[in-house]
C-alpha cells in the first residue's frame, strides 16, 4: 500500500508537500507516502478518519501523528485507557494503542484536505482489506460525514444518515458517527472532549449498555 501510486493528483501533493516542507519542520525528513492504519490487528475497535494531513501523518508516516488533531483524538484515548500516552509526534515517541486501531478511507494527504469521490473509491480496497484482517472487531467509530460515506458502503447497501452520536448496527458491526477531530470543529466548540469521550465509551461498551 505505501507503495501506491494511483491516484495522480494525490501522488503529486503529497510529495510536493514532503520536498516544499513548512518551515517549523524544514530539518525534517517526511514520510511523503500512502500511511498505514495504527494499532493492533485484533483490536475490537477501529476509527476511521479522513486522510492523512499534509504536515501531520504526511510528514511522520503515522495515523494522527504531529498535528493537533491528533493530539485532540490521543488524549481522547488516553483518558479511556485505549492510548499509553496523551499525545504523538512521531514514530518512534513510544505511542501505543490498546484494542483500538485507526486507519483511513484515503491514504494519501489531499490538497485542501479534500479527496475527489473517484479517489476515496479506488482507495477503498485497503481499508476493505484491513477490516477483513480484524476478525475481533466489534465496533467502528467514523469521524465526520466523508469517512462515513466512505466506509458504510464496505458493509452493504444501507445508508443511514451521518451525525454525531448515530449508532446503527451494520454488518454485524456497531457503527457510530462523530463530528471529525479537525481543528475547524475542536477550535470551535462543536466538538469537546466530552463528547469525543463519550462516543467512544459508548463503542468500547458492551452491547447491552449502550446508550
Amino acid at each position: 500500500m505505501t507503495a501506491c501510486r494511483a491516484c495522480p493528483r494525490l501522488v503529486a501533493w503529497r510529495e510536493s508537500v514532503a520536498q516544499v516542507k513548512r518551515a517549523a519542520f524544514r530539518d525534517q525528513e517526511y514520510w511523503g507516502k500512502p500511511v498505514p492504519g495504527f494499532g493492533p490487528m485484533d483490536a475490537s475497535l477501529l476509527i476511521v478518519g479522513l486522510a492523512p494531513a499534509a504536515h501531520g501523518a504526511n510528514r511522520t508516516g503515522r495515523m494522527f501523528t504531529g498535528d493537533r488533531s491528533g493530539d485532540f483524538l490521543y488524549r481522547a484515548l488516553y483518558e479511556l485507557g485505549l492510548a499509553s500516552q496523551p499525545e504523538a509526534w512521531a514514530l518512534d515517541d513510544g505511542l501505543e494503542l490498546h484494542d483500538v486501531r485507526i486507519a483511513s478511507p484515503v491514504r494519501c494527504a489531499p490538497p485542501a484536505n479534500k479527496p475527489t469521490p473517484e479517489e476515496r473509491d479506488r482507495c477503498t480496497p485497503f481499508l476493505r482489506e484491513e477490516i477483513g484482517l480484524m476478525t475481533s472487531l466489534r465496533s467502528v467509530v467514523v469521524l465526520g460525514a466523508f469517512g462515513w460515506q466512505a466506509f458504510l458502503p464496505l458493509l452493504g447497501s444501507a445508508r443511514p444518515k451521518f451525525g454525531h452520536g448515530v449508532e446503527v448496527t451494520l454488518g454485524g458491526l456497531r457503527v457510530f458517527g462523530c463530528y471529525h477531530v479537525s481543528q475547524q470543529n475542536t477550535f470551535t466548540g462543536k466538538l469537546t472532549q466530552q463528547m469525543l469521550q463519550d462516543v467512544l465509551r459508548r463503542a468500547i461498551s458492551p452491547d447491552d449498555q449502550s446508550c
